[in-house]
């Protein structure tokens, strides 16, 4: 089913939509980052751009290791970051708008999308560990250079959105590591 062309077709359009959708949004932010920064300020656009090349590859019969311990570690960490950084917005003002409303469904669809087809995927150790130092440098970036995704008041809690969201690596890591090492060597 979830190899299923048909499906991968559907779901590739509505992660292309969703990707492109995604640098609009960041478009501002983008503009205003010097430019050797640029590529680090679109997280979540770009998990979601890792996914749209394992979806091509799979509708075409292949498979690339790499790019998805990319998709898996990216989607998962900046879907959960999302639907948190929206919940905590929602707790301080005791509202939201229909944006962000729309962010926690895609975002969530984002994190669900890792763990439907991590099963699917083929990652190798050193996959996951390229992986891993991809999240953990943009980590530093966010946090220390600045291009933390600019949303509401969260500038104003930066330091411990920083702590949570360093935890919140971690925790994809060792979920990456069972899920997509483990996990799957078992199954061979």
């Amino acid at each position: 089913m979830l190899r299923l062309k048909s499906n991968l077709i559907v779901l590739f359009i509505i992660n292309v939509l969703g990707t492109i959708w995604g640098y609009y949004w960041y478009r501002f932010q983008i503009y205003d980052t010097p430019k050797w920064l640029r590529i680090f300020v679109p997280d979540s656009p770009t998990a979601s751009l890792f996914f749209c090349f394992v979806l091509l590859l799979f509708i075409l019969n292949k498979k690339n290791g790499l790019l998805e311990a990319l998709a898996y570690v990216s989607l998962l960490k900046y879907g959960i970051w999302a639907v948190v950084m929206n919940g905590i917005v929602l707790y301080l003002t005791g509202g939201l708008d229909l944006v962000a409303y729309l962010l926690i469904f895609s975002h969530g669809g984002m994190a669900l999308q890792a763990m439907l087809y991590a099963p699917t995927f083929e990652v190798k150790k050193w996959h996951l560990a390229v992986a891993s130092v991809w999240i953990l440098q943009d980590l530093i970036f966010d946090y220390v250079f600045g291009t933390m995704p600019e949303y509401y008041m969260l500038s104003d809690y930066k330091i411990w959105i920083a702590l949570l969201t360093f935890w919140l690596t971690i925790f994809v890591i060792f979920i990456a590591y069972y899920q997509l090492i483990l996990r799957n060597r078992t199954k061979m």
